[in-house]
């Protein structure tokens, strides 16, 4: 593997990682309610579930999820249902006023250990990451090469510029924490992100994939 593959699929991952999806909302969602460090934790869990996902692909099994339109519904189906219901959760908190002071009540602080369990359960369902890893490491890993070798190390890179990523954006939540504390504002968060994820599920339940 050169240099020059190896940017490339820097380049190719950047773009993905920056394009609009469920991680960035879900850390949107998190940090306002609970704080930089269960930020991080989510950031975390998208790693491991990166790491899963190139260790499947490695193996060949996600290869079987793909060419198994069984074993591919599942997986999506219980993908989006778990988006849908973050969705639900939010949407819920976002309607759920106190009728006397007309906000939201304070949000419920996770603990890092469910942030992280959020962080990983987002993408470890999402078989279009195993579908990327797949469609990636032919295209950057020569021929004669160690494929596990050069697989790991594309999954490393790909996990190095989502927590860079992730991390500016839990920072530059943070650094709104007086913002967030506004009644007006978590409401706005809940709604917004509610609508997203519930987006993102129906989005992943009618995915197809072009195999």
């Amino acid at each position: 593997m050169t240099y020059a593959d190896i940017l490339s699929f820097a380049l190719v991952a950047t773009l993905l990682t920056l394009t609009p999806g469920p991680n960035g909302v879900l850390i949107a969602r998190t940090v306002p309610g609970s704080g930089r460090l269960a930020g991080f934790a989510n950031i975390a869990g998208f790693v491991t579930a990166f790491g899963l996902h190139g260790a499947l692909s490695v193996l060949g099994i996600s290869v079987l999820l793909v060419q198994s339109a069984q074993a591919f519904m599942v997986v999506k189906l219980l993908g989006a249902g778990y988006l849908i219901w973050i969705g639900v959760k939010a949407l819920r908190a976002a309607f759920a006023a106190d009728p006397q002071a007309g906000t939201p009540p304070p949000p419920r602080r996770r603990s890092l250990r469910a942030a992280y369990a959020e962080g990983v359960l987002t993408n470890a369902l999402n078989p279009k990451v195993s579908m990327f890893y797949l469609a990636a490491f032919p295209q950057f890993i020569a021929p004669g090469e160690t494929p596990v070798a050069g697989a790991f190390l594309l999954v490393a890179l790909h996990a190095g510029i989502v927590a860079a990523w992730f991390g500016t954006l839990t920072m530059m939540f943070a650094r709104l924490a007086r913002a967030t504390r506004s009644g007006a504002f978590r409401r706005w968060v809940n709604g917004i992100t509610g609508l997203a994820f519930v987006g993102f599920g129906a989005k992943l339940a009618t995915y197809r994939p072009n195999l």
